[in-house]
């Protein structure tokens, strides 16, 4: 079973792992924090959950996140990553799990020879690229009256937000492990620096049970892997 120990431990490698292979900027390891004999949540100290209710343009927003750190990873483009998780009882409860690119390249723009050289920055050099925020979220927790949050369809336990449109809930399987989502953004993103460095990360095979509601079967959903024991 996947505990917040286990999530603790392998945000750390991960975080690790990619430092070694120069694709990080900058880094604050996780922590874990523990509200009650109920709570445990796994994040950075520097987390700041209000910056997301700000209605304010994706810039400033990316630019409060850097200023306030609240990031576990920024990628040498800037992109900031944060994986954050809240489990009750040894269960998973919630998590946010999200990577911000940088509205511009200006780290490029200052010494782009430099860059070009290299062959692992050719994703993120193509002037074709456009920088779109996305989000995996998780939420089986209850409101102020008990009743789910969760809502077939229209709220997925488990969704996919693209581009911080607010109705924009994509339904995923389940929840992600840091080594999946980490996986996911760094193939799909930095794929020929994935390519080159792939052997470099810690592979984890567990994975969060299902929780798809059977109406969200039946449209286009995102599938987690599903690993054999």
């Amino acid at each position: 079973m996947l505990t917040a120990k286990k999530i603790y431990t392998q945000i750390e490698r991960i975080t690790t792992d990619i430092i070694r292979t120069g694709l990080c900027d900058d880094q604050n390891f996780p922590s874990i924090r523990k509200y009650s004999d109920e709570i445990e949540e796994v994040g950075v100290n520097t987390y700041d959950n209000n910056i997301f209710l700000k209605s304010i343009p994706y810039k400033d927003m990316y630019l409060e996140l850097c200023t306030k750190r609240t990031f576990n990873i920024k990628m040498i483009d800037g992109a900031l990553i944060q994986m954050q998780y809240r489990f009750r009882k040894n269960k998973i409860e919630s998590h946010r799990l999200a990577f911000f690119p940088a509205p511009d390249l200006e780290i490029f723009q200052n010494e782009p020879d430099f860059y070009l050289e290299d062959e692992i920055y050719s994703d993120i050099l193509d002037k074709r690229v456009v920088s779109v925020p996305l989000r995996f979220d998780f939420d089986d927790g209850k409101d102020s009256y008990g009743k789910k949050i969760s809502r077939p369809i229209i709220h997925p336990v488990s969704h996919l937000t693209i581009g911080q449109y607010k109705n924009c809930r994509i339904p995923v399987s389940s929840a992600l492990t840091p080594y999946q989502f980490l996986k996911f953004v760094i193939m799909n993103f930095y794929n020929t620096a994935y390519t080159s460095y792939s052997s470099h990360f810690a592979e984890y095979k567990d994975c969060f049970d299902t929780t798809l509601y059977l109406e969200e079967k039946e449209i286009v959903n995102v599938c987690t892997p599903v690993y054999k024991k």
